[in-house]
């Protein structure tokens, strides 16, 4: 969020961030964001005896956050509830994500535990529209980064995410410069469907 928010105060995008939004009070990126001049507001996730209704009374005070600022997309950054198809749907084409591994292997959590478990010998993140299906959404721009052997979770995951630090502004301000569209359900770069993911290769560095 942090990187995405000076990106656009440093005009490195032709976008700017007006309201960032968190479920849970005191954490460390509303503070970042006030400190940049940025409204902020806490809209807290309660439990409920009942969990459908308690998440149905979130996501309708989430929406209401949303809507009083009219933006042009919502962009998940470190948010880990899981949104309702409905609520979703609200947001289709505006709504992105970005998500630690190479999708669509690997949704969901632990993926840098996961990759090394599994040998592999890739890993990387995946900046996604999101869709009522969990890290299921058109695929727009991977970072790919090389295993190293000896790789720790901790190592492996500090390099994914330094990449996620480029990767994330970069599709924000292709949206922004209207080379990235949403039609119908399918993403088009540059006016041609983007049928698979854009793939930029990083250093082991």
């Amino acid at each position: 969020m942090a990187t995405i928010a000076r990106a656009c105060l440093q005009q490195q995008i032709a976008a700017r961030v007006d309201v960032v939004i968190c479920d849970r009070p005191g954490v460390a990126g509303i503070a970042t964001a006030q400190d940049l001049g940025i409204e902020t507001h806490v809209v807290p996730w309660r439990m409920t005896a009942d969990p459908a209704a308690g998440r149905n009374a979130f996501e309708l005070a989430l929406g209401r956050c949303i809507d009083a600022s009219s933006p042009d997309l919502v962009i998940l950054a470190g948010f880990m509830r899981i949104l309702s198809g409905r609520f979703v749907e609200r947001y289709a084409g505006r709504m992105l994500n970005i998500h630690p591994s190479l999708l669509p292997r690997y949704t969901g959590l632990h993926t840098h535990r996961r990759v090394l478990e599994a040998g592999d010998t890739a890993h990387g993140a995946t900046v996604h529209f999101v869709t009522a299906e969990l890290d299921g959404g058109p695929l727009i721009l991977q970072s790919q980064v090389p295993v190293k052997a000896g790789d720790t979770e901790s190592e492996l995951a500090a390099r994914v995410q330094a990449t996620e630090h480029i990767i994330y502004p970069r599709v924000i301000g292709w949206i922004a410069e209207g080379r990235l569209r949403w039609n119908e359900g399918v993403p088009s770069l540059d006016g041609k469907p983007l049928q698979q993911p854009v793939v930029e290769h990083f250093d082991a560095s």
